[in-house]
């Protein structure tokens, strides 16, 4: 059953030097103020699964959390590159990156069968191009049944996911909507699962096209308004376009990412937690910051 506390104890509870670590949402409900969480307590030698890194993984490579990266795609979206990736990929700084590189349909669906307890999944994808060569867990299948060859792609199994959501009850059943990405999956496929809120509900009130996971399948929830930004969360937040614009200026210069690194984060709250987490959660993350330079 979901315990609530506060998104330090969720950390330290569940996101180990070592780990591998899923932290999903798509275009929105990005969870950002878990990942400055995870930079502040300076885990070390993650392995990073996302099916779109943006900025919040640019920020972890740059801290120096990650030693390798599985993914489908990596950029600032709607701006260009992610310099903190590149620096790591090109120059090893601050450290070398290994990476993983698939299809987003082969992201999906890893997940996917990962949330299901297969160990693989199959898929169409991939034919005709250098992918199956060159990465680990991508290998032709023959069906058994009409002898096509196709491809299966292993299943993922985060030791952590990690996600934010619009909210969750006392009771610690989460529930968000609009673009939901893999989520869900990711919770479902994960050892450990840490959940940021908007807020603490009495009752979830149905929402369209809403997804519920129940406390059984969630096993941390902190309260964290605004925890996605500079991405939304669609009925509590907006997105921060002009952040996105300004990261790209922030992060080309490692002395410029260095100290906005020590504003933003190291000094935004500390690196442990104690006692129950408080509805409203931190103060220092209750709401974005009004100027470009801060990044919730």
């Amino acid at each position: 059953m979901a315990e609530i506390v506060t998104l330090a104890d969720a950390i330290a509870a569940t996101v180990h030097d070592g780990d591998t670590v899923a932290m999903e949402g798509f275009t929105h409900l990005i969870p950002h103020a878990a990942g400055h969480e995870v930079i502040r307590q300076r885990r070390r030698d993650l392995t990073l699964i996302r099916m779109t890194p943006d900025i919040i993984y640019d920020q972890m490579i740059g801290a120096g959390c990650a030693r390798k990266l599985v993914f489908g795609w990596a950029g600032n979206p709607g701006v260009g590159s992610l310099h903190r990736f590149r620096d790591a990929v090109e120059n090893s700084w601050p450290r070398a990156l290994e990476l993983e590189e698939h299809s987003h349909a082969g992201m999906a669906n890893r997940f996917v069968a990962g949330a299901a307890g297969l160990p693989f999944a199959v898929m169409r994808g991939y034919r005709g191009t250098s992918l199956p060569a060159n990465t680990a867990g991508v290998a032709d299948i023959t069906c058994p049944f009409t002898g096509e060859t196709l491809t299966a792609v292993s299943a993922l199994r985060p030791d952590v996911a990690v996600i934010h959501a619009q909210r969750a009850d006392r009771h610690g059943n989460v529930q968000y909507w609009g673009i939901s990405g893999v989520q869900k999956e990711a919770v479902f496929a994960a050892v450990r699962s840490v959940v940021t809120v908007e807020e603490i509900v009495d009752t979830l009130s149905p929402q369209p096209g809403a997804i519920v996971l129940p406390s059984w399948t969630v096993g941390y929830i902190a309260p964290v308004p605004g925890g996605a930004h500079p991405s939304y969360a669609l009925g509590y937040t907006e997105r921060d376009n002009d952040f996105y614009k300004a990261w790209d200026e922030i992060s080309r210069n490692r002395q410029r990412f260095a100290a906005w690194l020590d504003e933003h984060v190291y000094g935004t709250a500390p690196a442990a937690g104690t006692g129950p987490a408080a509805e409203t959660g931190p103060a220092a993350e209750t709401a974005p910051a009004a100027r470009a330079g801060a990044a919730w």
